[in-house]
């Protein structure tokens, strides 16, 4: 039996005037054949904290931008259906009006950043709406966030999560009654991403403020959240409480949503032993704190080291005399609008070796995205030297290293500069006037299921299929290094599960990828190598397994080890599992040995 205290706290807060009512919402963008948003019925009160989650283009963000305005006054198409906000009558109102009563980030966030600074931008709004305290309003919000110490920065000069926290300063600067965030983790690390749930939960707790946020991350969604509107195909499929909602795991497995890691773990144990799920029985544990009693109780002994393969192999460095990519004290740094040299890399020494899945991890701003560009010869070294498969980098246009090093940005739309996806994959070849290369771009195409899409305007498809092109225009490149930066962000679990198989099938094409990610759960099931960045520095240089062992290394570099690695800490499994189907096969072992673990017969959705 899992304990019953899972079912406390589900409901939301009490019932009153509801602060959003949307009644019979229909909408549809222009020259689309089908509805965005169909039959849409929805009912927030004010004070939830609720999770809007869905796969990409299931109608989210869709959904959200009718809230503020932004549909059909900005984004143009045909509405119909009533909508009442904060007490207005959308339809009566303008954007502007809307937007003192609703604060929206965007998943695009760095459109939304309009001034030079950060300070600028934190105070813009309060500003142009005519509030005579919009300094303090702006340093409040910097403050709230824990970025005051960035408000004299240039925006160009920020980080991807911190142009986001700036962008949520600009928000908050206006005192709203809803705040909705559009991914609101997506770039960031997962100490500043802890951060912003964080300050989210005080503005819901402490000042009552309504929060909205679509999130594909479930780990999240079960911390904060009380409620989950799981959207689908541009409707509404059910609106649930949260362990209620969570606990759907074969419905959320249908619509390739991946429950939380515990969630998952309990699920799998029942499954192994036979057990269905009944609908009156209670639901499952989606936080580690709920879900440490459960296991607890079923161990009956400690669980050892032997249940791990213990012998480290053997390094690339030994294998392989020659390195792909040597740093030898590499040092970057820029000129700033003060004439002074701000340093991003700093005397940095490390080498890269074939065969290398190497996951570059750290806080915003630690210089990962950096160290990618000069390895693509973007940046140029202002001091030491870096070779790049023979090539001194200083010596080297970045026309030349792309023979050998194929960057995939993070923003994929900057990846689209023709106007289909087959031309955008056939660039480089065509470029490079490389002859009859159209059997190998159809095998590219086919191979990362884009053939149906070859003719479609890259900047039009969904997150998830922007990325299979992107990875597509990198293979066509037929390089000896793959760089990916982000690879995974902002997208939903299906997507996320086959961007980790394709960078698994990348090891047929190229000697070594490397990332850089703030996805740990990636980093704990596709890497072999991973360096932990800091300050521009490397502050470590390990294995996917004994990451999570360096704890105050962790902490200096905001790192947070994925749900089922911290469970089974917590429990005393020492390896700590990097997966849930280890963890439950471990604990299976552990519980009755002479009965081993077949994964293949009771794995549940993904891990």
């Amino acid at each position: 039996m899992r304990p019953s205290s899972f079912q406390a706290n589900q409901q939301g807060p009490q019932q009153a005037a509801p602060i959003i009512k949307l009644q019979d919402i229909q909408f549809q963008y222009p020259g689309a054949e089908n509805m965005a948003l169909h039959n849409i019925q929805l009912t927030v009160q004010p004070g939830e904290f609720i999770a809007i989650a869905g796969t990409n283009g299931s109608g989210k963000s869709t959904l959200c931008k009718c809230l503020n305005g932004l549909i059909p006054n900005y984004y143009v198409g045909d509405l119909d259906g009533s909508i009442e906000v904060a007490g207005l009558i959308a339809a009566e109102e303008t954007v502007s009006s809307l937007s003192r009563k609703v604060a929206y980030v965007f998943q695009d966030f760095e459109n939304q950043l309009v001034r030079p600074t950060v300070y600028d931008e934190a105070c813009f709004a309060p500003l142009n709406y005519g509030f005579s305290d919009y300094r303090e309003r702006g340093l409040r919000a910097l403050s709230m966030l824990g970025i005051d110490h960035l408000k004299d920065q240039w925006i160009w000069q920020l980080s991807g999560g911190q142009k986001h926290l700036t962008a949520l300063a600009g928000a908050l600067s206006l005192d709203p009654e809803i705040i909705i965030i559009d991914e609101p983790v997506a770039q960031l690390d997962p100490f500043h991403a802890r951060l912003i749930y964080d300050k989210l939960k005080l503005l819901n707790e402490k000042h009552g403020k309504t929060i909205i946020v679509i999130e594909h991350h479930t780990e999240f969604i079960a911390d904060y959240c009380n409620r989950v509107v799981l959207m689908d195909s541009g409707t509404i499929r059910w609106v649930k409480p949260v362990h209620e909602a969570l606990s759907a795991v074969d419905e959320l497995a249908e619509l390739h949503i991946l429950p939380p890691q515990v969630t998952l773990a309990v699920c799998t144990l029942e499954a192994a032993s036979g057990k269905a799920k009944s609908e009156d029985s209670s639901p499952y544990p989606i936080t580690i704190d709920e879900a440490a009693p459960y296991f607890e109780k079923m161990l009956k002994s400690s669980i050892t080291l032997s249940d791990v393969p213990t012998d480290k192999p053997i390094s690339n460095n030994e294998l392989i005399k020659q390195p792909l990519i040597t740093f030898a004290n590499v040092s970057y740094s820029y000129k700033t609008i003060a004439r002074t040299m701000h340093p991003v890399i700093r005397n940095m020494s490390i080498s890269f070796y074939e065969g290398d899945r190497i996951a570059l991890v750290g806080n915003n701003g630690a210089g990962k995205s950096t160290l990618l560009k000069l390895l693509s010869g973007i940046r140029r070294p202002t001091e030491g030297l870096l070779t790049v498969c023979g090539h001194i980098t200083k010596q080297s246009s970045p026309e030349l290293l792309s023979d050998f090093v194929s960057y995939i940005y993070q923003n994929p739309e900057e990846m689209f500069i023709e106007d289909s996806v087959r031309k955008d994959v056939e660039y480089f070849l065509k470029a490079r006037g490389i002859a009859d290369y159209h059997p190998f771009v159809d095998e590219i195409l086919e191979r990362l299921r884009l053939t149906a899409l070859q003719d479609r305007d890259g900047r039009l498809l969904s997150g998830g299929q922007q990325r299979r092109a992107t990875l597509a225009i990198g293979l066509a490149m037929r390089p000896t290094v793959m760089l990916l930066d982000e690879p995974t962000a902002s997208l939903d679990a299906a997507s996320r599960r086959e961007m980790t198989e394709m960078l698994a099938q990348l090891q047929d094409h190229v000697k070594s990828t490397i990332i850089a990610t703030h996805d740990m759960q990636l980093v704990a099931e596709w890497a072999n190598r991973v360096i932990v960045m800091h300050d521009g520095c490397v502050a470590l240089d390990t294995d996917e397994r004994s990451l999570f062992s360096h704890v105050a290394i962790l902490k200096q570099a905001g790192l947070i080890a994925p749900q089922i690695a911290l469970l089974s800490q917590r429990l005393g499994f020492e390896p700590p599992c990097l997966s849930v189907n280890e963890f439950t096969a471990r604990l299976i072992r552990n519980i009755n040995p002479s009965n081993p673990f077949e994964q293949e017969e009771i794995t549940v959705g993904s891990n």
